[in-house]
């Protein structure tokens, strides 16, 4: 299985939160990540994405064939992300576009040696595999807007 965890580009402050739009960096950012992932994913990856408007907004960049998941909006805890995404028994591909600190708490869940105090940047991009079920999770991938 493959774990894409995507945290949502910039957005504006605003309320409500769930309403806040992204904002121009931000937009630049979601699309020039979902041109890189494009090119390295496959065309099959589920995609699942939290309600709020700027996880929508970044996702579109992508694609607009998603499934919306209550289960990683915001307050997600990690088992529910991590039980949405059937980890590590799913097959192929599946991509989260989520939030902050949660999405960060995944990846320190699967790769523990990642120091704590690492963030996961706005528009950022962290690819965890696992090959077996019972078999230590790989990052893969990490890729920042600006890298891209």
């Amino acid at each position: 299985m493959d774990l894409i965890l995507w945290r949502h580009a910039e957005a504006e402050d605003g309320f409500p939160d769930s309403a806040r739009n992204l904002t121009k960096k931000g937009i630049d950012q979601a699309r020039r990540m979902a041109d890189w992932l494009r090119s390295e994913m496959p065309d099959d990856a589920l995609m699942l994405v939290s309600p709020t408007h700027r996880t929508q907004q970044t996702a579109k960049a992508l694609r607009t064939d998603f499934i919306t998941k209550d289960e990683i909006g915001p307050g997600a805890s990690v088992r529910s992300i991590l039980d949405t995404v059937d980890w590590p028994n799913a097959s192929g591909t599946v991509i989260v576009v989520g939030h902050q600190p949660t999405l960060g708490e995944v990846v320190k869940e699967l790769i523990p040696v990642i120091p704590s105090g690492l963030r996961m940047k706005k528009g950022s991009v962290w690819w965890i595999r696992c090959e077996e079920e019972d078999a230590e999770p790989v990052l893969r991938v990490v890729k920042y807007p600006d890298m891209v």
